[in-house]
């Protein structure tokens, strides 16, 4: 078998067929392009073409709806809105007034807002591509060229690109795309959100992706995240073989999450809407683990309603009336900008900044309406709600969210375990509320001092580092409930050492449900005990999963 292509995988499966790339890359206009003099022309043409690619948005978001996929019409609806945003069409016409083309003046009025995403963070720099994919569209309207877009086959292919935007990957048919591979992209891209959506096996961060000729053969392992070149019919056939058997293992594992000797362990999942409970149910969520309930907030000039928000919070708790559902309270900041709550000034490094809880203190309003929201959406429901605040960093931040909590009627106040002070003195927090959670993506990222959104430190940002499991011990171990609903919670060897570090529950993207149950069930506490003294032992990140694995029996 030949050297396979290594990037991270998406969305499981075993996909096979010849390469198709994307095409329609649309040139940068030139810079210094002028406009003739006719400034309210060119500035309404430019106008109109975003118009258009609104227009078109929302059309192609129809038909992804009509066809079942429900996530691709929300993800283009939002770039529809992206494209209508008034700062976006005054950025346009004051370029145009300084005598800026109009295909020129857009390319620069989006690199304003490209910039502001790519260094706010994860989450929003995933965004940027969809930013890119809007302006691109807009401009070859300007110039009168094809508009990008995924190419037509006549028979089944592996699609290949830098990236994908939203507006192609909402509309295709999984029965003749058979898999994702792109050079860029993550777990949290709209690429892997909608493969997972459509079943479709996907590898992003693959470098040298788009050198892959069309017409080449390749088979696409998106549970492993390899992309083998020219397979045998043998390779193609075993992959596929060993994909249906793992779905087959997966569809039996169900029921409550637990260890092979019976110890239970809620498996929960991270949600951000009502609009993600249908995915949960149907991967066997407990509950929640995870509500993030920014997703509310974001793209706004003023804050949801009260009663918006109950509406979202009420549809979510009744969804899991034996369950629990915990909520984490506005997450704004840092990689999470909101309109209506600006940062104290200009900072530096956002991730180190006016975040989370730090931020809801300096707006104590906002987070009022939001528990009290919370507090009536729960009233007369049997569901077991928990409420935590994120970017808690020492006793009187807990105090005081804990009492705020009580005082909207929230009963049962936790905090998150994110930030290194918090984890290495647990014990000092844990008398003050009902919970922890521990979120290992900023956990690792401050324990390593490497900030997430740089790929060139993606080696560092592994929560299988042994100084990160070094901090999530003693907050496991502090006395309290305490759940973790991080990336890391989803990597079935990482959640048994989990386990056997003393957490007491799990909250992962329902995907990832099954393989984790299913793991679980086949390792007692004591060897999940074993396999955590193993990697807490270990000296690298490497090593510690090494450790792990061969405790557990399992194959790296």
């Amino acid at each position: 078998m030949s050297e396979p292509l290594r990037g991270v995988g998406v969305s499981p499966g075993a996909g096979a067929g010849p390469v198709l790339t994307i095409a329609g890359a649309v040139p940068e206009p030139p810079a210094g392009s002028r406009h003739g003099g006719d400034a309210g022309a060119e500035r309404d043409a430019a106008l109109a073409a975003l118009e258009a690619v609104a227009a078109d948005l929302e059309d192609r978001g129809a038909r992804a709806a009509q066809a079942g996929n429900t996530d691709g019409r929300d993800v283009l609806n939002a770039q529809a809105l992206m494209a209508r945003d008034p700062g976006l069409a005054d950025g346009v016409g004051a370029k145009v007034e300084e005598g800026v083309a109009a295909a020129r003046a857009v390319f620069e009025a989006f690199g304003v807002y490209r910039e502001l995403l790519a260094g706010a963070g994860e989450y929003m720099a995933a965004r940027v591509t969809d930013l890119d994919d809007i302006r691109d569209r807009a401009i070859a309207r300007l110039l009168g060229l094809p508009v990008p877009g995924v190419p037509e086959s006549a028979e089944p292919f592996v699609l290949v690109a830098r990236d994908l935007a939203p507006a192609d990957t909402a509309v295709l048919d999984p029965a003749q795309v058979v898999a994702f591979v792109t050079e860029e992209g993550g777990p949290t891209s709209h690429t892997a959100i909608i493969a997972r959506t459509m079943g479709v096996p996907a590898v992003v961060a693959l470098p040298g992706a788009t050198a892959l000729t069309d017409g080449t053969r390749v088979l696409v392992d998106g549970a492993a995240g390899t992309v083998v070149v020219d397979p045998s019919d043998t390779e193609v056939e075993a992959a596929r073989a060993a994909s249906a058997a793992r779905a087959s293992a997966l569809a039996e594992s169900t029921g409550p999450g637990a260890t092979k000797d019976g110890h239970a362990v809620p498996l929960l999942a991270n949600i951000g809407g009502p609009q993600d409970v249908a995915a949960a149910l149907a991967a066997g969520a407990e509950g929640v683990g995870l509500y993030r309930t920014e997703f509310l907030f974001l793209d706004r000039s003023k804050p949801p309603s009260d009663a918006e928000q109950e509406e979202a919070y009420r549809k979510v708790l009744e969804a899991f009336p034996e369950g629990r559902v915990v909520v984490r309270t506005l997450d704004a900041g840092a990689d999470k900008p909101l309109a209506f709550l600006p940062p104290p000034g200009d900072e530096p490094n956002p991730a180190l900044g006016e975040r989370g809880l730090r931020m809801m203190r300096r707006h104590p309003d906002v987070l009022t309406a939001q528990l009290s929201a919370l507090a009536r959406a729960a009233a007369g429901l049997t569901v077991k709600l928990q409420v935590m605040a994120p970017m808690v960093t020492g006793v009187e931040e807990a105090e005081s969210f804990a009492a705020a909590c009580r005082e909207a009627g929230v009963e049962r106040p936790g905090i998150m375990i994110e930030v290194p002070a918090a984890a290495l003195r647990a014990r000092d927090l844990a008398p003050e509320v009902e919970f922890f959670s521990i979120g290992t993506n900023d956990l690792t990222q401050y324990a390593c001092a490497a900030d997430r959104q740089i790929g060139g430190l993606a080696h560092l940002q592994d929560p299988w580092h042994p100084a990160v499991l070094d901090l999530v011990a003693p907050a496991a171990g502090a006395g309290v409930p305490c759940g973790v609903c991080g990336e890391a919670a989803a990597d079935p060897a990482l959640a048994c050492v989990l386990v056997g570090l003393g957490v007491t529950s799990l909250s992962m993207s329902a995907p990832s449900l099954p393989l984790v149950r299913a793991t679980l069930a086949q390792h007692t506490l004591d060897e999940c005990r074993e396999a955590a003294r193993a990697a807490r032992a270990a000296r690298t990140p490497a090593e510690a999963r090494a450790a792990a694995l061969a405790v557990l029996g399992q194959e790296g």
